[in-house]
Formats: structure tokens, C-alpha cells, sequence
């Protein structure tokens, strides 16, 4: 009697390496970024959430003004307070917030061991992506909380390369 493998339902996800990660941020580049820019970015991430039924907050910053923000249904908000602290790592490092925690774990630490900052004020966790403009450089921030890290971090990728795919 032979026995069939069994496929598990369920796979677990790979982590993205750094080096992937840091050619996302290559990748996904604006040639300008405007209010109406982030109205039709902000919209198609809360879109993309719709669809998925996913409980989460969007958020868009620009030179320090809000310029767009969603809360869908299951949200709550502390998916807000987790939005700010994201968007911070962002602000200062000018990376993305999984990036520079996966460049701390990827040195045996932790941002939160390891980057000196107050933890009630800075995430390394996924869900913010820069928003950088050719010949400029970094502007702002787009910002998805309320799903895992990862799962945060995705989503705001897809709506990027949707987004500048159409552009």
C-alpha cells in the first residue's frame, strides 16, 4: 500500500530577505506625489482591505499633514497609535518600518534591544512604506495597520505597484 503525501493547507510565509526588501524600496518610486495622488492611493488600499474583509486602518502623511485616512470595519484605534509608531521608524530611517526591523534581526538583535528608541513611540513593524519621489527623495509615508506584519507590509506593496503601475 503506498501512502499519498499530504499537502498541509496551510503554508507558512517566507520572510522576505533584506536584500528583497531593500528592492522594493528601488522598485516603487514616485515621479511626483500629490493630494490627489494619495487620495487614489489611500482609496485603492481600502479597496484591496474590502475585498479581503481586512480589519484595518490606512493612513497617508506628507511633509507632516495627514492626507488621507480610513478606519474599516474591526479596526480600532489603537491601529492608529500602531499607525504613528510605524510611521515614525519611517520618518527616521527612511526605510521601510519591516526593513528596519529585519535589518536588526538580520544583526542578531532587535529594534526595540538595539535602536535606543522609546518603544511607546517607535515600531519596527511592517505596515508603513516610504512614499519617495525620484530626485527628491523621501516625502511621506503610507501606513497599514491591523493585520500581521507581514500581512500589513504586503498590502501596502501591492496598492504601491498596482498604483504605479497604472501611473
Amino acid at each position: 500500500m503506498t501512502h499519498k503525501e499530504i499537502t498541509p493547507k496551510f503554508q507558512p510565509e517566507l520572510t522576505p530577505s533584506v536584500e528583497e526588501l531593500e528592492a522594493q524600496e528601488r522598485h516603487l518610486v514616485f515621479s511626483q506625489f500629490t493630494h490627489e495622488d494619495a487620495w487614489a492611493l489611500g482609496s485603492l488600499l481600502v479597496e484591496l482591505a474590502r475585498e479581503r474583509q481586512a480589519p484595518v486602518a490606512v493612513d497617508i502623511h506628507r511633509a507632516g499633514q495627514q492626507l488621507f485616512h480610513a478606519a474599516l470595519p474591526g479596526s480600532t484605534p489603537d491601529n492608529d497609535a500602531w499607525i504613528a509608531r510605524k510611521r515614525r521608524v519611517v520618518e527616521r530611517y527612511g526605510s521601510a518600518s519591516y526593513l528596519v526591523g529585519a535589518r536588526f534581526r538580520a544583526k542578531g538583535s532587535t529594534f526595540e534591544e538595539s535602536s535606543r528608541l522609546d518603544p511607546d513611540r517607535y515600531a519596527a513593524h511592517g505596515g508603513s512604506f516610504p512614499i519617495n519621489v525620484l530626485g527628491v527623495g523621501v516625502i511621506g509615508t503610507v501606513t497599514v495597520s491591523g493585520l500581521p506584519q507581514l500581512a500589513d507590509h504586503r498590502l501596502v506593496v501591492e496598492a504601491l505597484e498596482t498604483f504605479l503601475n497604472k501611473a
